[in-house]
């Protein structure tokens, strides 16, 4: 019978998956009640940390440097800079994410990815320390096989429903982050569905259930190592104990989050449901829990049924410039819609990012 522990949510956590900080700021992972294992984040994690005070010199020193090069040239310095002032307050690997803007063009995601590797070479951070977030389109997605064979792996982001997941398996990328909440219930918590047990009522638990049943699935058919889920977007403490419970690989989580979990005292017998410890080969031997059958089977962002034609793992989701997933999504009015607001939210830090750099060429 499970019974109150002298451990903390935070800790308990940890137990069960591959706990990350979402954030860019050394200070704050230093002073973690646990050690982080990746350090995500995204262009606008990346502007607000440049204008940190800590990074004003190394800012400056960069812009000066490379104002013949052009602004993309700097913000790429920039944001590797930052994530080497933190790889020795984590265990695992610092990710950045790729030009948001440019989610539909193939080229143009490889070149931003190769900017970065090029970058975390110059500063001594080697390959099995990075890992490149890659928006979950067909064209940003088909740069993923590519950029495997040089050694450079990849995280699917932006992913909010079983067709992109698919295809990000297809894509060999080694994560891939599910948004348990779409960006703008951050701000507007209308859109939130703030539930008592996340792991059963939320509206992304489904979809979540649904891609590790079938990442397992294709593991158990085909022996390929699968993406590993790296859910994302937690608004309370409660949700981030979900991905424990559902069996996620890792879970990604903000300071305001990481902050609540440290704060409560875990008691077993006030959970609705618990995690199990976390094992090294995440889908061999997974299996849903009881509690959780039921889950997968229901999909409340469905506009219809589950459509199986729809999330089929026979569809090369990659082929024709990623055709059949571009329209999955068409077909799919949340995954449609949510995509669209995290573009738009990350291009707005990119590009607010962009004029702070070519200000600072101006007065270089």
């Amino acid at each position: 019978m499970p019974h109150p522990t002298s451990v903390t949510w935070l800790e308990k956590l940890e137990e069960q998956l591959n706990v990350d900080v979402d954030w860019m700021d050394p200070t704050y992972s230093k002073n973690l009640q646990i050690t982080p294992n990746d350090m995500t984040s995204n262009n606008l994690w990346v502007n607000i940390q440049m204008s940190h005070e800590e990074n004003k010199e190394m800012f400056q020193q960069v812009c000066k440097e490379l104002k013949s090069e052009g602004w993309k040239a700097a913000y790429t310095r920039i944001a590797v800079n930052m994530c080497k002032n933190n790889i020795d307050n984590i265990k695992g690997r610092v990710l950045l994410q790729v030009y948001p803007n440019q989610a539909y063009d193939t080229e143009a995601v490889l070149a931003s990815a190769r900017a970065y590797a090029a970058e975390f070479k110059r500063v001594g951070i080697s390959q099995d320390r990075y890992c490149i977030k890659i928006p979950s389109t067909g064209p940003a997605l088909n740069a993923c096989p590519i950029l495997k064979k040089e050694g450079i792996r990849t995280l699917g982001t932006a992913l909010f429903g079983l067709p992109q997941a698919i295809a990000a398996s297809q894509a060999e990328c080694l994560y891939i982050s599910p948004y348990f909440n779409e960006v703008k219930a951050h701000d507007d918590l209308k859109l939130w569905p703030n539930v008592e047990d996340p792991a059963t009522q939320h509206t992304m638990s489904g979809r979540t259930m649904q891609i590790l049943e079938t990442y397992n699935r294709l593991y158990e058919e085909t022996g390929k190592e699968q993406p590993f889920l790296k859910q994302a977007s937690f608004i309370t403490a409660k949700e981030a104990m979900a991905a424990g419970e559902h069996g996620c690989h890792s879970a990604t989580i903000s300071p305001a989050v990481l902050d609540e979990l440290a704060s409560l005292q875990y008691d077993g017998s006030k959970q609705p449901g618990e995690g199990k410890p976390k094992q090294a080969g995440v889908y061999a031997g997974y299996k849903t829990p009881e509690r959780l059958i039921k889950v997968s089977k229901l999909d409340p962002l469905s506009a219809a049924k589950i459509d199986g034609e729809l999330a089929s793992t026979d569809i090369d989701y990659l082929a024709s410039n990623g055709a059949e997933l571009q329209k999955a999504i068409e077909a799919d009015p949340v995954t449609k819609q949510r995509l669209d607001d995290a573009l738009t939210l990350f291009t707005g830090g990119l590009l607010e990012s962009k004029a702070k750099i070519e200000k600072a060429f101006a007065e270089a």
